[in-house]
């Protein structure tokens, strides 16, 4: 509301209640005192002459009478500007009554106030409700809209900035399924640890300054690469900026997304050159790296070194980016074992800078947690051992024993559990074990043939996976009620379903598969052996050509040896 809208909605308020406009008792005072002294000196006479003579003009009228007032003032008397202009109405209008006289005070000095505020003088506040309330009005009316189009415009602005910088996906985002196991906490967190401290230093001054090295995690997937370090990015407060290794390809070999061949890998190569640009409290996380071309790998050895350099493109132009002492750490994940069974490699120089770990293999002496970090992912997936969990962590461990063991006596519980409650717990654990001892030969199994060159193969190479992703796959099936003989028809029903993505390699990844659980049938047994058989005869004559007539005859004659060799 503006000044004229004020006036006006005054007026009316007035006007609605007579024709006479309510006083003050200060300008009512004042405006006796004033009247007082005019008939005591003798002036009240010239007083009216002069405002008489400007009858013509009100405007002039006002401003004389407010004069008066004011030079009234000058002998002694003390008023605000307002109420010596509601004096000067009163005057002009000659409507004064003393029944309109509100007397409500409107002013009050309010002591024992804390502060450095302008308003304040010597810890007083002098309160003037009419003031308050007109600059209340003004604040609510003018500022706080104004405020609300300039906190959102600028709302608008950052949300229209953060889509276009993609920020939310740099954010890290921890799985809610996320468990900090053992195995994290005794070997993964310890050994991380190490390497990061030497890639982004540590708080304090023992810190240091030579920074270098880089962390290649490899495994199968399903293992939690990318999982663990979210997890980490966020507890260090860094900046989790994921780059995808088979949205660029084989094709990229340079960090410019001007030399991409698709808005995919453009967009990548983008986000990778905006954590360069970052340059400090950020984690670059490669993943899937056995998609991507070495040479591309290669940009990456100088900043893995302890020259911590690398060039990136920022806005087209080429810029040398200087980590030196910076809070930046290079993290490279990939599966070790492609589709052929072959081992990947990254390029040696880059290798040589790296401390690599493969979690999904056991490290160190670390068998038995790395056996238990199976049951802990999977626990939130089965619905009788979350009540478990949700419990007791402690008793899920208790448990755990129990169920290996048999063993009963001496059993102390955190939580409290009924008899019915601890006889499904027991019986599900039992069915997990199972189903990791079966896991873990898989996952063994699986890295084993995958390291075996095609050349010393006896049998064909095994494609199935035994990851935390199988484990909890089969862990939110297991009932306490089910028999083994549920138990193995469930293990078996997943992988079947697995084998037949494996198309001409299904039969023989299932028989082996039914060997590693040692309940093959007799006729599984004979094929299984027919299968490796034939496979080692195809292997010794791969190579050989029909137009290699000797080397048929050498391969042949090795078969026979082979044969009697067996008898």
């Amino acid at each position: 509301m503006n000044l004229n809208q004020k006036i006006a909605h005054y007026l009316y308020q007035e006007k609605t209640r007579g024709n006479r406009f309510i006083i003050s008792p200060e300008a009512a005072k004042l405006h006796a005192d004033f009247l007082k002294y005019l008939k005591e000196k003798k002036a009240f006479l010239k007083y009216e002459k002069s405002v008489s003579a400007l009858a013509d003009s009100p405007n002039e009228q006002f401003e004389l009478i407010q004069q008066w007032v004011s030079a009234f003032q000058a002998n002694g008397q003390v008023a605000d500007n307002e109420v010596v202009m509601e004096v000067a109405v009163l005057l002009l209008t000659e409507n004064f009554d003393p029944k309109h006289v509100v007397h409500t005070e409107t002013r009050k000095e309010i002591a024992g106030m804390h502060g450095e505020h302008g308003v304040l003088k010597s810890g007083k506040y002098e309160l003037d409700y009419n003031r308050f309330i007109a600059k209340l009005t003004e604040f609510q009316q003018t500022e706080v809209p104004k405020y609300e189009q300039f906190t959102a415009l600028k709302k608008s602005l950052a949300e229209q900035r953060k889509k276009a910088l993609r920020l939310e996906e740099f954010k890290p985002r921890v799985l809610s399924s996320f468990v900090r196991n053992k195995l994290i906490d005794k070997v993964y967190l310890p050994i991380f640890g190490d390497n990061l401290a030497k890639q982004i230093g540590t708080a304090g001054e023992e810190t240091r300054t030579d920074r270098m090295g880089l962390l290649l995690l490899i495994s199968p997937p399903g293992y939690g690469k990318t999982t663990l370090m979210e997890y980490i990015a966020s507890r260090l407060g860094l900046i989790f900026m994921k780059i995808n290794g088979p949205a660029l390809g084989h094709h990229i070999t340079s960090l410019d997304p001007a030399d991409a061949p698709n808005r995919a890998a453009a967009q990548e190569l983008e986000k990778l050159n905006l954590a360069l640009e970052m340059g400090d409290n950020t984690m670059l996380y490669l993943d899937d790296i056995q998609h991507c071309n070495p040479e591309f790998l290669q940009k990456f050895i100088s900043l893995c070194d302890a020259q911590r350099k690398i060039e990136g493109i920022w806005k087209g132009e080429t810029k040398t980016y200087d980590f030196r002492g910076k809070r930046v750490a290079v993290v490279m994940a990939g599966n070790p074992y492609t589709e052929s069974g072959d081992k990947f490699q990254i390029p040696d120089m880059l290798a040589n800078r790296a401390d690599i770990y493969n979690l999904g293999d056991i490290i160190g002496d670390d068998a038995a947690v790395f056996k238990m970090s199976y049951l802990e992912n999977s626990l939130t997936s089965n619905s009788t051992l979350a009540q478990l969990a949700n419990k007791s962590m402690k008793d899920v461990y208790t448990l755990i024993s129990m169920a290996e063991t048999g063993q009963k006596d001496g059993l102390n519980f955190e939580a409290n559990h009924s008899p019915a409650e601890l006889n499904e717990y027991t019986s599900v654990l039992k069915k997990m074990l199972r189903i990791r001892d079966v896991i873990l030969k898989v996952n063994q199994e699986y890295i084993r043939s995958a390291a075996i060159s095609e050349d010393y193969r006896e049998e064909p190479a095994f494609k199935l996976q035994g990851s935390y992703r199988n484990m909890n796959k089969l862990a939110e099936k297991v009932v306490p009620i089910m028999n083994d003989k549920e138990l193995e028809t469930l293990i078996v029903a997943h992988y079947e379903g697995e084998v037949q993505t494996l198309t001409s390699d299904a039969e023989a990844n299932f028989l082996k598969l039914k060997e590693l659980m040692n309940n093959q049938t007799a006729e599984e047994v004979a094929r299984w052996a027919d299968i490796k058989q034939t496979f080692s005869k195809n292997n010794a004559m791969r190579g050989v050509g029909a137009d290699n007539p000797m080397g048929q005859v050498v391969a042949q004659m090795r078969g026979i040896r082979e044969a009697l060799e067996k008898e």
